[in-house]
């Protein structure tokens, strides 16, 4: 059976979309990778691409799009609602068929190692690949930003795990990681007031007591006036989406705001959403067998 692994790079640039395109130009450009989906969202200035490759052809697409963000992204100019600490800011390897884990994290460090070499860049190991314990979680990674990384990385305990000890000057670091399949999911409210997101997002995450696989922070939609809870969900078969949809429906209660929608950024497994129609349609011995394209697909 040939490895099927999904790569989901974010780089911060979500505003012009001809950068974008350039990026994603870069990645299809290698045989064997298939971009499953780009999203680009203006108040976040990010954009997340879902790709699907093996082992040969992931890294030279990967490299080819760190080549366009380094000449095209400047994070010395960059503003956007969302985290940011390098031009690619995030590549995280996802086994999905035929790989494992450990596959995934061999692949996050010859990355690594030659994102390093080839750019000058400073690069961290996340997640399944972190080297220390520290390391493991993205926003510890993260936090600080690009405008904190020549202070983090004077610390002995922030010395990058490839590359130089000083930030790239426009591209920042680099953090690359393998975990398995998370779902980018934002949910919007009806108000302006950026404080009841924030609020809202410290009461649902497991670092402010709320949910153990949830990670969430608020942020403002300029562009249309709303307050954003912005998650992530690392184990949605622990913590399902309409178990999350619902705290924050019921804690936005309590401030008299509504849930005006929600969104997935990315691509999603099929038995997540199953899993909420099962729950708000309060299907009765139901088996997702039912589900027609699953069938046929079964069925070939």
């Amino acid at each position: 059976m040939p490895r099927v692994i999904e790569s989901v790079p974010n780089i911060s640039e979500g505003r012009r979309l001809e950068v974008v395109q350039a990026a994603v130009d870069a990645l299809a450009s290698v045989p064997g990778v298939r971009v499953l989906d780009v999203q680009s969202d203006r108040d976040h200035n990010r954009s997340v691409i879902s790709l699907a490759g093996d082992e040969k052809s992931l890294p030279d697409a990967l490299l080819n799009l760190f080549d366009v963000a380094l000449t095209r992204i400047d994070l010395r100019s960059h503003q956007g609602e969302h985290p940011r600490a390098g031009a690619v800011d995030v590549v995280p390897f996802i086994p999905i068929e035929g790989a494992t884990t450990a596959d995934c994290v061999a692949l996050a460090r010859q990355l690594g190692q030659a994102v390093a070499e080839r750019f000058h860049l400073p690069v961290f190991l996340y997640e399944d690949a972190a080297t220390a314990p520290h390391r493991r979680s993205l926003e510890d990674v993260r936090r600080g930003q690009f405008e904190g990384l020549a202070e983090k990385l004077r610390d002995p305990q922030w010395k990058p795990d490839f590359g130089p000890a000083v930030p790239h000057p426009s591209g920042g670091v680099a953090i690359i990681g393998a975990r398995m399949p998370l779902i980018a999911y934002n949910i919007n409210l009806g108000t302006a007031d950026l404080e009841v997101a924030k609020r809202i997002a410290r009461a649902i995450r497991h670092s402010g007591g709320g949910f153990r696989y949830v990670k969430a922070m608020g942020v403002m939609l300029e562009e249309r006036k709303l307050a954003q809870v912005s998650i992530n969900m690392t184990d949605y078969k622990k913590t399902p989406l309409h178990r999350v949809f619902e705290a924050v429906r019921s804690e936005a209660e309590r401030y008299g705001v509504s849930v005006v929608g929600s969104e997935i950024v990315g691509l999603v497994p099929a038995q997540a959403l199953i899993d909420a129609a099962d729950h708000f349609l309060r299907l009765e011995n139901f088996n997702p067998s039912q589900v027609l394209e699953r069938k046929l697909r079964e069925s070939d």
